[in-house]
């Protein structure tokens, strides 16, 4: 099929990729009145006088190592049992959490007071001491994934019981920031001390709203609610999060009324779910851009810089937003989209395609005759990923770049990106928790590439070392720009598209979709 498929002119593939796309809809829309599939957990069914919410996702968390991951559809499950120091309100404003007033006292020392009276789910108090051991070890153990967000941090220094200072090396604009996304969900010092990591992994306990009740990797992780919460006591007493890889079954139990929420409802299944009776659909913009990570270890074929630009060249991704996605996406040149700071807007809605060129520059290159590569995805991790891959695949083959499609689920995807063992290519989308141009370099200095891209540019490690530490917000912009726009030209990465969010939703459920992909519980209520 794929041969067949590659032989073909791109006006063919793309009207075969629509088919397809609206075939694997077809075949989910097919019973009028689905059946709820074998698993299911229906809600009002379950309740027997509780309140239950259940969300189903397209996959399960990577871990409850809050440092070891940069997964959001992770955090999104933990920020119901782990709180930050300060918290982002629907809005995006900064908020008080676990700390209750923060000041600078100079260029790089930050004093938080912490809230009084607060234990974690084990009954432990919640101390100084746990913001020291949290921060600490993500500023400091460079195996972590998050510790690139976090090495600015020199010093976690304890004033008294709920007074901390945190140190850093350099000033640090965006310090909140960090404090209010993945990574800087407050840890229990005294039980993982005592009981090991091996146990806390088992047995996690935060200060949030719920608490774990039950896991079952690749099926459902149950929260149920803390009643000895500080805050406003939770809404539901239980959370349920389904992982369903199936776009077809999600939708199915979705309509069926066994979720309450599904998130990555496939496009063309909008209509269905909106016109079914008893759900509706919620859609919206994302921080998330597609992208692909591009391989310069000597010896690769893509340690080409034409060849990265041949790649780029050959893919069509307006053509895959309109046709995969009907349209619920934007091309970009750059990964900081609207909405964070510092982006270049030059580069947002932008986008480049020339096959013609993509063959020059693969003769120049010295591959007349094309050339191969493994490219590896996921399948089922994003909306519409697995058709996604196969189309671009089919683009590369019309310009002579055969490119061996390797599909992954999601923890094996995750086991093998932690590791960085993919060949040439690899497929991901990442967000930006932290709204700032700075995550999106986060994995192209040259320390943090090193065996993933093992891309190097001086120019950029010195640009976004002085825009990490730049207090004045128009230089800090400036260099930020300037990054895009050598990202842009060597191309370690290749953004994409900028994602939208579709949502199918219970009609019994009020929710609105934020623009971090955060599900926090008691942000949704019944109605």
């Amino acid at each position: 099929m794929k041969k067949r498929i590659a032989g073909l002119g791109l006006a063919v593939i793309l009207a075969l990729s629509s088919a397809l796309v609206g075939c694997s809809s077809q075949s989910s829309s097919t019973p009028s009145q689905p059946s709820a599939p074998a698993g299911s957990t229906n809600p009002s069914a379950e309740n027997n006088g509780e309140k239950v919410l259940t969300i189903a996702s397209g996959n399960d968390i990577v871990s409850f190592d809050i440092h070891d991951h940069n997964n959001t559809s992770t955090e999104a499950v933990h920020v119901n049992m782990f709180d930050y120091l300060v918290r982002k309100d629907a809005q995006q404003k900064v908020q008080p959490l676990l700390a209750t007033e923060w000041e600078t006292v100079d260029d790089t020392t930050w004093r938080f007071k912490l809230r009084e009276g607060v234990t974690f789910h084990n009954g432990d108090e919640f101390t100084a001491e746990d913001v020291k051991f949290t921060l600490e070890r993500v500023a400091t153990d460079n195996k972590l994934l998050e510790y690139g967000n976090y090495k600015q941090i020199k010093e976690v220094k304890i004033i008294d019981p709920h007074t901390i200072e945190i140190i850093t090396f350099e000033p640090e604009p965006v310090l909140l920031n960090r404090l209010s996304r993945l990574g800087s969900g407050i840890l229990p010092s005294k039980y993982i001390k005592e009981q090991g990591w091996e146990e806390f992994l088992k047995n996690p306990v935060g200060t949030g709203p719920y608490k774990l009740k039950e896991w079952k990797r690749d099926d459902r992780l149950v929260l149920e609610k803390n009643d000895a919460y500080f805050g406003e006591k939770p809404k539901w007493d239980k959370v349920v999060f389904r992982s369903i890889p199936e776009d077809a079954t999600r939708v199915a139990e979705l309509l069926t009324g066994g979720v309450d929420i599904a998130v990555n409802i496939p496009p063309s299944d909008l209509k269905r779910v909106k016109d079914n009776n008893g759900t509706d659909t919620k859609q919206g913009p994302t921080q998330r851009v597609m992208q692909l990570t591009l391989r310069l270890t000597p010896g690769t074929v893509t340690e080409n810089p034409k060849v990265r630009e041949a790649i780029d060249l050959a893919i069509d991704k307006k053509a895959i937003v309109d046709n995969i996605l009907s349209g619920g996406g934007v091309p970009t040149r750059t990964r900081v989209t609207p909405g964070n700071f510092g982006t270049n807007l030059d580069l947002y809605g932008n986008t480049l395609y020339d096959p013609e060129k993509a063959k020059q520059l693969l003769a120049e290159a010295g591959y007349p005759n094309g050339l191969e590569l493994n490219m590896s995805a996921t399948s089922g991790r994003y909306l519409k990923d697995k058709e996604t891959a196969e189309l671009m695949q089919a683009m590369l083959a019309e310009v002579g770049i055969n490119a061996k499609l390797e599909f992954l689920e999601w923890s094996k995807f995750n086991d093998r990106y932690k590791a960085k063992t993919f060949n040439e290519i690899f497929m991901i989308a990442y967000g930006n928790s932290m709204f700032d141009g700075s995550l999106a370099f986060d994995r192209l200095t040259t320390e943090r590439a090193k065996g993933e891209s093992d891309y190097s540019n001086p120019e950029l490690d010195k640009l976004l070392s002085d825009a990490g530490q730049n207090m004045n917000a128009e230089e800090r912009e400036k260099q930020y720009k300037r990054a895009q726009e050598i990202i842009a030209e060597e191309r370690p990465h290749i953004y994409l598209f900028q994602m939208n969010a579709n949502y199918g939703v219970s009609d019994r459920i009020s929710f609105e979709p934020r623009l971090d992909e955060m599900l926090f519980a008691d942000e949704i209520t019944l109605k």
